[in-house]
């Protein structure tokens, strides 16, 4: 743990504290409605197994890797950076379920906070957690309960539809108030610097209408549909080594 994490972590611990509850919750979230899925569709298998482990360590180090490759949108200013990490993620979410998504969704954030610290003292960091799960919750938990490709559609659709609304409210309710405050700079800073790019923006709610709402509907957008264009020829190698009888508990064979 480098230095910068460790004053975010003196700094900032209420709101550190705060977002372990929330990641807790997701967690449980993901837990209780897995646990239901299996129940109604019959599969026996544990929600955590070593081969799940060991596929949510090789998709989280995936997702660790897109995540370095971000980059800026025309129509948003250069702090909002797009990033495709949630690919993989919602890969390994479909395939082995709510939990493993989740948790790939956090060792994610675990590697990038170990190999490049924090620049945020955990702000967007933790933020990029909870907005990359507000897609892969939704998604996963449909599809565990429905798999199909209509649900798999159905999933994605959901997915992003949340994504879009949960992060424009969560941007506009409390990242960026947070980062008014993390920075030292008045709300209408931050507000300039969405007029800059387009003149639309005046104030806050202009600001994550035009902005942040359009950055999250395409984050999920194109991840949805990577998804699906790749998720039903990975899914084997990913199941390999199931009894095809549990594959077939599970309704997992045959589907997306």
């Amino acid at each position: 743990m480098n230095e910068t994490l460790l004053q975010g972590v003196v700094s900032h611990t209420a709101y550190v504290l705060s977002f372990l509850g929330i990641i807790i919750a997701m967690f449980l979230i993901a837990y209780a409605v897995e646990k239901a899925a299996k129940k109604r569709n019959g599969d026996t298998e544990r929600i955590l197994t070593t081969r799940k482990i060991a596929v949510i360590g090789v998709f989280s180090a995936i997702a660790f890797v897109l995540h370095y490759f971000d980059f800026p949108l025309p129509f948003a200013p250069g702090f909002y950076k797009m990033d495709f990490s949630e690919i993989p993620v919602l890969i390994c979410g479909y395939a082995m379920g709510p939990v493993a998504g989740v948790m790939t969704e956090f060792i994610k954030i675990l590697l990038k906070l170990a190999f490049k610290g924090t620049s945020t003292a955990f702000v967007g960091d933790l933020a990029n957690f909870v907005v990359g799960c507000s897609l892969v919750l939704p998604a996963t938990v449909i599809y565990s309960f429905y798999k199909s490709k209509k649900g798999a559609i159905v999933a994605c659709v959901t997915g992003t539809l949340a994504i879009t609304v949960f992060g424009t409210v969560f941007n506009a309710v409390y990242l960026l108030p947070a980062f008014a405050v993390l920075y030292g700079m008045p709300m209408d800073a931050l507000i300039a610097a969405g007029t800059a790019v387009n003149p639309g923006i005046t104030g806050l709610t202009s600001f994550v209408i035009l902005a942040v709402a359009p950055f999250n509907l395409l984050k999920g957008t194109v991840v949805s549909l990577v998804t699906m264009a790749v998720y039903k020829s990975l899914s084997p190698l990913m199941k390999e080594g199931i009894p095809k009888k549990q594959l077939k508990n599970s309704t997992v064979s045959g589907k997306l």
